[in-house]
């Protein structure tokens, strides 16, 4: 069943499942039950309406969020090494309600220099497989630690992991070959839930280290909470996904 979950992820994105209930009301219609028709259309919207709603997805995406506050570099504790997790989709926006900033953006790969420089461990384990392609999260974002100035003796890549649990899995495999006891833990503020579960449901000594928040209202207030806006909807996919992720974690025992 947990293999089949970024399907239901997929299928439960608003517009991709108003289009399924379309095609299945023109089915009822055409064999004359309309009323089954007219309910399956009418929910699609309802799905795609309240999605696109800016309050839905910083209601549901703020209480991921913020589950871990956002802390500065120099405020996190020390620990023997940072653990930058693969497979960042958000666009490094600093916000998902503005238009893409190159000055304001920002990545786990910059999050995990920052701790660096900032004394806070001496090494970077890189976690992340090759998803598409043949170069890997790891070695991808290794190129563009070495392109800030961390040097190659402090990173150590993990080429392997497909998903948020073998990240922890394998980092804890690299934990325990290496002697190293504490980690910071670097991905979005979205995704760090998920992150910290599957690290702690291990037994690592994990401190969250995520980015800001990202879904979060624009600072001019001009943001209508209760109109329509594309931007939520496609923050959409991103939220329902964390849940179901949680969700499944939690029916395979991981978390």
């Amino acid at each position: 069943m947990l293999s089949s979950l970024p399907f239901f992820g997929l299928l439960l994105y608003p517009p991709n499942l108003y289009l399924l209930m379309l095609v299945g009301a023109v089915v009822f219609a055409l064999a004359q039950r309309r009323r089954t028709a007219l309910i399956l259309t009418l929910s699609g919207l309802l799905w795609v309406l309240v999605w696109s709603l800016p309050e839905t997805s910083l209601y549901l995406g703020g209480k991921l969020e913020t589950r871990y506050h956002y802390q500065l570099s120099e405020t996190l504790p020390k620990a023997d090494v940072i653990v930058v997790l693969g497979g960042n989709i958000q666009g490094n926006r600093a916000n998902w309600f503005e238009p893409y900033n190159r000055a304001t953006a920002t990545d786990r790969v910059d999050r995990a220099a920052e701790l660096y420089f900032a004394g806070r461990a001496p090494k970077i384990i890189l976690s992340g497989g090759a998803l598409e392609g043949r170069v890997s999260d790891a070695r991808a974002m290794a190129r563009t630690l070495r392109q800030k100035g961390v040097p190659e003796s402090a990173v150590i890549l993990e080429n392997e992991a497909r998903n948020t649990y073998e990240n922890a899995l394998l980092t804890q495999s690299l934990l325990t070959s290496m002697g190293l006891k504490t980690v910071l833990v670097v991905t979005s503020a979205l995704h760090m839930p998920r992150a910290m579960a599957a690290f702690n449901g291990l037994g690592v000594r994990a401190t969250p280290a995520g980015l800001a928040p990202q879904i979060v209202a624009p600072d001019d207030y001009t943001l209508d909470m209760w109109t329509p806006h594309m931007r939520s909807l496609e923050a959409s996919r991103s939220i329902i996904k964390e849940y179901l992720g949680l969700f499944g974690y939690w029916l395979r025992g991981w978390i």
